[in-house]
Order: C-alpha cells, then structure tokens, then sequence
C-alpha cells in the first residue's frame, strides 16, 4: 500500500493566524511589538521553540526558555480558534485513501499540540500515524523523522511520498529516499522537490 506522508503546519491546515495569535500574547506579555501575520508565517516550520527563538531575535531580546512551556499549553488550548483545512483538502485526504493510499502526518509541531489540532478539526480519523517534533530524538530536516514514520507503518520508502511546503519537508524526503512534492499553497518554498502540487485539489491526479 503507498503512503503519502504530510506535514502539518502550511501543508495539512492553514495555522499561522492561530500562531500568530499565540506568539504575539506572549511578546505583548513581554512588552514587546507583536509581529503582522505575513512575518510569523515565514517563521514557521522548525518547531515551536525554533519560532520563539526567531521571534525573540527579531525583537532584539534573548530567548528565555522558560517561556516555551506556557507559549505551548497556550498553543494547545487554542490551536483551531482560526486554523482550519485548506480548501480542497479534506476531499484529496478521501480521494486518496479510496485509491489505497495510506496516510500519515510528520511535523515539526509538539505531538500535544498536534494531536490537540487534529481533533479539533475532525482531521485525526485519516491519519494511521502522526509524529510531532517531540515524538523522536530527531525532527525535519533529519531524514530520521520520516523514516520514523516508514517504520512505525512498515513501509518501503519507494513506496512513500512525502508532501510538505517547507525546505525540512523536502531535505527529510530526500534523506530518506522518498518522493517529495512541494505544497505550493504553504508558507515556504519548493527548490529541490521532486514535484509541485498547485492546490490539495491537485494531489490525488499528481499522485497517481
């Protein structure tokens, strides 16, 4: 059975309003300038303590860890206030699963928080396998991440793909010998990927 791999943030669901909404309590809180939507979008990607760490710096100020444990138990408890599936995305999700295609999730995000999104918007039924950025010793871009994800299904990686709209999606794919197709609808870009999908609409027919 092929398996088509996704990541979560960008790729599965539209989220950066719910991040943003998130990051910036945390920077008023600190009494610092909250950041407009298309800056935190391009800080997405590498996990949730990488875009404090982006944020901070952009402020000018040192990250204190001690702020990551409230940033994500805020994350969790308001994941899909704004996030939602993009357009077209819960129908490519049953058109391929009809074609035999299984399906799991591998993102950078904290499996919590993960998994708390995914069950808020009724998204966690299609997945066989989800893996979050905590969920293992390594995340993307390690190749290790997605591997994760080969053997926790047993399957072959020239039988995966893996979809994603970020340069760790399409770096992990690569360095697990899997197919990787760049989710041009995201907040990243696609150098490298070995194929481009224009919307969720357009996965099932590029699929195969």
């Amino acid at each position: 059975m092929p398996l088509a791999i996704f990541d979560l943030d960008g790729t599965l669901v539209d989220s950066a309003p719910d991040l943003r909404a998130a990051l910036n309590r945390l920077m008023l809180a600190q009494g610092l300038a909250p950041f407009p939507l298309p800056e935190v979008a391009a800080m997405i990607g590498d996990g949730a303590r990488a875009l404090l760490a982006k944020a901070f710096a952009a402020r000018a100020t040192p990250f204190d860890e001690a702020l990551l444990p409230g940033f994500l138990a805020d994350l969790e408890a308001n994941s899909a206030v704004f996030t939602r599936p993009y357009p077209g995305m819960v129908d490519a999700l049953e058109a391929l699963a009809g074609r035999g295609w299984q399906l799991a999730v591998c993102t950078n995000k904290p499996i919590a928080a993960t998994r708390a999104l995914l069950g808020e918007l009724d998204l966690a039924r299609h997945f066989a396998l989800v893996l979050g950025g905590d969920s293992l010793p390594v995340k993307k871009p390690d190749p290790g991440h997605v591997m994760g994800v080969l053997s926790g299904l047993g399957v072959a990686a020239a039988a995966a793909v893996m979809i994603g709209d970020h340069q760790n999606d399409i770096r992990a794919a690569r360095g697990a010998g899997v197919r990787s197709v760049f989710a041009a609808w995201g907040y990243g870009e696609g150098s490298g990927a070995d194929l481009t999908a224009a919307s969720p609409a357009a996965l099932p027919a590029l699929l195969g």
